[in-house]
């Protein structure tokens, strides 16, 4: 007894010590004590070897912790709650749950420190589950339990329950604490409810810095910048999460530029370090801006403060890399980091999106694959790439792929989807694709609408293109009308396609430079030079619009087809952009149809200077020698290619029909029903000369016989798909018909004939324009 009140001093004075260690985090001194307490014999005391605990779990040392625990003779409600908020603080919510169901009895602390492992585990719904549970149990929760509810009540959107909560802080007297406060702020404010999150704030009597906090969060919510800075700059005391508040603020706002300037000046004006949320946010701002060095930076700070970048750091960084267009970079901290990675969504689609836009779809593939739950964005981002890069059989596959596992498409994957139809030129997708946009309720969307618009058009149908038109009445966008005008254009019908234009300007609808290159092409079309001429100063003048490579190539064809060559050859001269290789060719083609041999030959020299081995000037300029009679200046034409092994592109055409695309070429001999084709196109050829067509040979650039000319003529690629169409159709539908080259002179006007003949409706879709033959007409009117 005689040692009793020495003993009770030396346990006093190492409490003393322990709980000094544990307010200014020097956690040095834990072990050295703990083994002063064993040789002392006071390791007997659970009020010391709870703090004993306490200090080993606050400094990292979890194993240290479980060990004193588990050889603590003697343990009440405190020693488990210690060893309880421990594992919860590391997100060990299992090992937290095997010690709150051992644990003999239990306080509010020990339910509260179970919602705070479950907020920590991002498990929002469990910790309300344990908060209602908590409450039936009959435990009234402390200041501390309401601030993590309410924080989970934000968290998962439980504004109905957040409410009840709020209500429940009032009836126990607990509105007037800060830090409740606070997180009522912040609960609204996420919510959305900024009028609420305002008025709590003006109730509340002594704010402190998280009051301030909450009010800077809440005016950048609402994108009330200039007063959170002034909030900022009234504020004498600042924390990290004053400063995170500015810098994540601006990030939101999309003022990045702003947020790295924050974030400089907090590194150079405060003493306190970036913690996780800080290092997210200027990683984010870093990707939005393409700032890799700023990026490679930060990335550097994180390796050298050993940050763990297992959560949203990692996932930033990786968003960082791939933006800033170093995607394998960040593949590289993906895989070096694969064993604790948890990668977010948001991550594994930039890294998706930086190598779709690389064209390297295998990386993507390898990148989709790794993602266990995929969500909708991820599975558009695979479809549009492959739809990029020009695979669009495994983008209907995606597609597919993508139904059954489950998932709906969206405005943006249906939009993907219909151009996947536009460019395979098939309705019968298309139309699949639009069903199943009327039953998700999307058809209505004018992502949707105008990509409807447009599969029909590039389809050959601009009947269905109107009616997606006028079917967005009330929704259309610039996208729209663009669509709507490109459309005409393509189909012939300038005159319509400048009246929707001139509709588009009274509606106050500002044209951008694809609008104007549907308005010149629709003037290129049916040969309306002035008002080209008119559209293109207009252009310029009036919507400020710099001309492009596309609108100069325009004005070339338009010039061009209505033979004003000199004045073509002018403007390629004098045109504000160095000519390409478009332009020359535009006007070397307009050479052929008008058998101008000087200007051509000097297009085609300007041509090879830029592309020496583009086989179209060499092809062209051997057309217009052949046209002109000059065959043996075509022969050396020819031989030269030749000899320089450049190779002509070969002409095609193809159609489908039900599901398979059949695709033909000039005197092809490989196609299963060869013999067929020919029987019937031999048959189709007498038919229609009976009713007055005649074979136009110089058509055929070779100095041949006119039987061997007409027999050529006859097994052209669109002439054997139009018979094989005829055979495998029903009578009365529509042949539509795609061609890689412009349709010549001879298959534009037997098909005129043959839509006579066989009293059908023809579309032909050649390298320029589509062509609606029916009943002996072209809606071209013989202007291509």
């Amino acid at each position: 007894m005689q040692n009793t009140p020495r003993r009770m001093s030396q346990m006093e004075f190492y409490a003393s010590i322990l709980q000094t260690s544990l307010k200014s985090r020097n956690h040095s001194a834990v072990k050295p004590m703990h083994a002063r307490i064993i040789k002392t014999g006071l390791h007997q005391g659970v009020h010391l070897m709870n703090l004993v605990m306490n200090a080993y779990a606050k400094a990292g040392f979890l194993s240290h912790a479980c060990h004193v625990f588990d050889e603590m003779p003697l343990k009440n409600v405190s020693s488990y709650n210690t060893l309880l908020s421990a594992y919860a603080k590391q997100g060990m919510i299992r090992e937290a749950l095997c010690v709150f169901n051992e644990a003999p009895e239990l306080d509010s602390v020990s339910w509260t420190s179970m919602i705070v492992g479950y907020n920590q585990m991002d498990r929002f719904k469990d910790a309300i589950l344990m908060f209602l549970e908590m409450l039936e149990r009959g435990f009234l929760p402390t200041e501390f339990t309401l601030t993590n509810i309410i924080a989970s009540c934000a968290a998962s959107e439980a504004f109905d329950l957040g409410e009840k909560v709020h209500s429940f802080v009032v009836k126990l007297g607990l509105s007037g604490y800060v830090s409740v406060a606070n997180s009522l702020v912040n609960m609204y404010a996420k919510l959305g409810h900024f009028g609420t999150a305002m008025a709590v704030i003006e109730r509340i009597k002594l704010k402190n810095v998280s009051t301030w906090n909450a009010m800077i969060s809440l005016y950048m919510q609402t994108s009330q910048v200039d007063r959170a800075l002034a909030q900022f700059e009234e504020m004498k005391d600042r924390d990290i999460i004053t400063w995170n508040s500015m810098i994540a603020g601006y990030n939101q706002c999309g003022l990045n530029v702003e947020a790295l300037d924050m974030f400089f000046m907090m590194l150079k004006e405060s003493k306190l370090k970036p913690d996780r949320y800080t290092l997210t946010s200027a990683l984010s701002a870093c990707g939005n801006l393409r700032r890799l060095e700023i990026g490679k930076q930060v990335h550097a700070y994180i390796v050298r403060n050993e940050f763990d970048i297992s959560g949203v750091v990692g996932s930033v960084l990786i968003y960082m890399y791939s933006k800033s267009g170093c995607v394998d970079t960040g593949r590289k901290v993906l895989e070096k980091h694969g064993g604790v990675l948890k990668v977010n969504i948001t991550a594994f689609t930039s890294l998706l999106d930086g190598y779709i836009k690389l064209g390297d779809m295998n990386s993507a593939r390898w990148i989709f694959d790794m993602l266990e739950d995929r969500d909708v964005v991820a599975w558009t981002a695979m479809i549009v790439g492959y739809v990029q890069n020009g695979n669009n059989n495994l983008a209907m596959e995606h597609l597919r792929s993508m139904m059954e596992d489950g998932l709906f498409p969206n405005n943006y994957t249906l939009a993907a989807a219909l151009s996947i139809s536009s460019n395979l030129a098939s309705q019968n997708h298309g139309k699949h694709i639009h069903a199943v946009a009327v039953k998700l309720g999307e058809a209505s969307s004018v992502s949707v609408s105008n990509a409807l618009i447009n599969m029909h058009a590039k389809s050959g149908n601009i009947c269905c293109a109107r009616k997606a038109f006028i079917e967005v009445k009330q929704r259309r966008d610039s996208v729209s009308w663009t669509s709507m005008i490109m459309a005409l254009a393509q189909h012939g019908y300038g005159e319509e396609a400048l009246e929707f234009f001139e509709e588009m300007l009274e509606l106050n609808i500002k044209p951008d430079h694809i609008t104007y290159v549907g308005v010149l092409s629709a003037c290129t079309h049916v040969g309306l030079v002035d008002r080209g001429r008119n559209y293109f100063t207009r252009m310029q003048e009036v919507h400020g619009i710099e001309p492009s490579s596309s609108h100069c190539a325009c004005m070339i064809d338009l010039f061009g087809r209505a033979g004003l060559l000199r004045e073509a050859q002018n403007f390629i001269e004098t045109m504000p952009v160095e000519p390409d290789t478009i332009a020359w060719g535009s006007l070397l083609a307009s050479c052929k149809v008008h058998k101008n041999v000087d200007i051509a030959e000097f297009s085609a020299e300007r041509m090879l200077a830029l592309e020496p081995a583009n086989s179209g000037a060499y092809s062209s300029l051997a057309n217009v020698y052949s046209a002109c009679g000059m065959w043996e200046e075509a022969a050396k034409i020819r031989k030269s290619m030749k000899d320089r092994k450049v190779k002509k592109e070969q002409g095609i055409s193809w159609l489908q029909i039900r599901s398979e695309v059949h695709v033909f070429g000039a005197d092809d001999a490989f196609h299963p029903q060869r013999e067929a084709i020919y029987r019937r196109m031999d048959k189709i050829w007498e038919e229609i000369k009976k009713i007055g067509f005649v074979p136009d040979t110089a058509s055929v650039l070779h100095d041949l016989d006119h039987e061997l000319k007409e027999q050529i003529l006859k097994h052209h690629s669109e002439k054997l798909a139009i018979a094989f169409g005829l055979m495998n159709t029903p009578d009365n539908t529509t042949l539509r018909i795609m061609k890689n080259l412009r349709v010549c002179n001879d298959c534009h006007l037997a098909i005129k004939f043959i839509s006579k003949l066989v009293n059908r409706e023809i579309v032909v879709r050649d390298a320029t324009r589509f062509h609606h033959f029916k009943n002996g007409t072209c809606s071209c009117r013989d202007y291509w």
